[in-house]
């Protein structure tokens, strides 16, 4: 259907994140540090972040656009309400340090940057996922490879999980960290298991839904530890 929509020009764009802020439909969010419309159904053309916007970046627009669906908007906004709500303070993001290469000769040292580290419990957006060499792993990789920290882990932002205990496609979430952040390349380290392969489907489906170009290497590891 034809209808009014809003329209945010890149070049005009600051990136200071006040109209997503503003934007109680969650229509916007930022990407690359621009602010981009989301999806056509979240936004209902009332144009609460135009004042909000200090440069004038966003304006409206007659277009082809998918109808403004407020159910979906309402639930997205309980899902999200009820996320905060039982959120366990333990997985509150943050940054634990900056890449460095591990020390040679010396003790073994933990190269995780940041927390949380499950796909489940991560944020979608974060300053740490700007531009990073992003691992993503079968949780068991960590205890078949003896060296994971320094092969992997070193200098990347990890992130692991397991569909099958899980029980969820972890497709979208990821999707949604591909296409929201500049991320620079991927590593998926898998099992050779075959329900690893739900894993590895994931991340590729992923990848093309976030419409980036993102490099992607697919590592897999025996059970015994090797790399194949």
């Amino acid at each position: 259907m034809i209808r009014k929509i809003i329209h945010i020009d890149q070049e005009k764009c600051n990136g200071c994140g006040a109209c997503a802020a503003a934007c109680h439909e969650g229509a916007i969010g930022m990407i690359g540090g621009k602010a981009h419309l989301l999806r056509d159904d979240y936004c209902d053309g009332l144009g609460d972040c135009l004042p909000a916007c200090p440069t004038g970046a966003i304006t409206f627009v007659e277009r082809e656009a998918k109808p403004y669906d407020a159910a979906a908007v309402e639930q997205k906004k309980a899902e999200k309400a009820q996320a905060a709500s039982c959120r366990c303070p333990g997985s509150a993001a943050r940054t634990l340090r900056t890449p460095k290469a591990p020390a040679a000769g010396g003790p073994e040292e933990s190269q995780l940057m940041q927390w949380p580290v499950q796909i489940k419990l991560v944020p979608v957006q974060a300053p740490w996922f700007e531009g990073a060499h992003v691992l993503v792993a079968a949780d068991c990789a960590a205890y078949a490879y003896a060296s994971f920290h320094r092969d992997f882990m070193a200098g990347r932002i990890t992130l692991v999980g397991c569909p099958k205990l899980d029980g969820v496609d972890y497709a979208e979430k990821l999707g949604e960290i591909f296409r929201r952040n500049a991320v620079a390349d991927i590593t998926l380290v898998r099992m050779e298991v075959p329900c690893c392969g739900g894993m590895e489907r994931a991340v590729r489906q992923a990848v093309e839904q976030s419409g980036q170009d993102i490099p992607l290497r697919v590592v897999t590891l025996s059970t015994s530890g090797e790399i194949l």
